[in-house]
């Protein structure tokens, strides 16, 4: 027995948190007529210098070409980590981008009990007040190439051939989302509206969908992390349900694609039956 659970934690710590997957998906959001385009989404991270594996993987998704990169979030986990980051996304920082923040963005990780997230999410609980990582840094570095920060925040940008309206919100993980900022219908004359969040909370979710928007964004759930073969996450550490708490799916009236991320904290480096994972969604016409 003790030989099994020191595979098994062999196989989560070594070779599953470095078996990177590219999703796919394909949303019908678009009006009939409009052309086809391709939404990278990236998500959680939680990048230390050392990471060459995952470094690499992120650069070889330049040959995607996608025509718009979103970035939702926990990139980083190590004072030292943004010229890391920063390499990485380097083949795609050309193409349009978006990026909000997540608590671990701000928040340097601590050692933890990570069994603790059976019975509680990790809400607000971080009693650090000043933040201990590059996050001005890590902001001004996508942003000098053009990405958009669009932490409580709206903007609209040309993807492909459509006029895209963006609303974003920062990170509700750590109470520092402001909704009111953003809120209000968003643009009809827009080709597409695009809500981008950290952490799914349906209280934020909801007022998304109310103002129109027609997909939401989101990350932070490592889609569960440790997961159960043939049941699933476990725990999804904020209000979103078990069933969504990685891939597409509704939310009222609107798409969600929540991801699963590609990193996980420094102090529990596992995966299981959770791959680390990109996703190229595919935003196609309604039928």
């Amino acid at each position: 027995m003790l030989g099994l659970g020191l595979a098994g934690l062999g196989y989560a710590s070594v070779v599953e948190r470095n078996w990177f997957r590219l999703r796919r998906f394909d949303v019908p959001v678009l009006e009939r007529g409009q052309r086809p385009v391709r939404v990278l989404h990236l998500s959680d991270l939680h990048l230390t210098p050392g990471r060459t594996m995952l470094i690499n993987w992120v650069r070889s998704l330049g040959a995607l070409e996608p025509d718009l990169v979103v970035n939702t979030g926990d990139s980083i986990a190590h004072p030292e980590a943004v010229p890391s980051l920063l390499h990485a996304l380097e083949p795609l920082l050309s193409r349009p981008g978006l990026f909000v923040y997540g608590s671990n963005d701000l928040y340097a990780p601590k050692p933890k009990n990570p069994a603790r997230y059976l019975w509680r999410t990790s809400k607000n609980e971080r009693r650090q007040h000043v933040p201990s990582l590059p996050w001005e840094e890590l902001g001004a570095g996508m942003a000098s190439e053009g990405w958009l920060d669009m932490n409580n925040t709206t903007a609209r940008i040309k993807v492909g051939d459509l006029d895209v309206a963006v609303a974003g919100i920062h990170d509700s993980h750590i109470s520092r989302d402001r909704y009111d900022l953003v809120a209000g219908p968003a643009p009809e004359d827009a080709d597409l509206r695009l809500g981008v969040m950290h952490s799914p909370e349906p209280r934020n979710m909801t007022r998304f969908a109310a103002d129109g928007y027609q997909l939401l964004l989101a990350g932070h759930t490592h889609g569960g992390q440790l997961c159960i073969p043939f049941y699933g996450a476990l725990v999804t550490n904020c209000g979103i349900d078990r069933a969504r708490v990685k891939g597409l799916s509704r939310h009222d009236s609107a798409w969600l694609h929540v991801s699963a991320g590609l990193g996980t904290s420094p102090y529990a480096p596992v995966r299981f039956a959770c791959f680390p994972e990109a996703t190229l969604l595919t935003l196609v016409p309604r039928r």
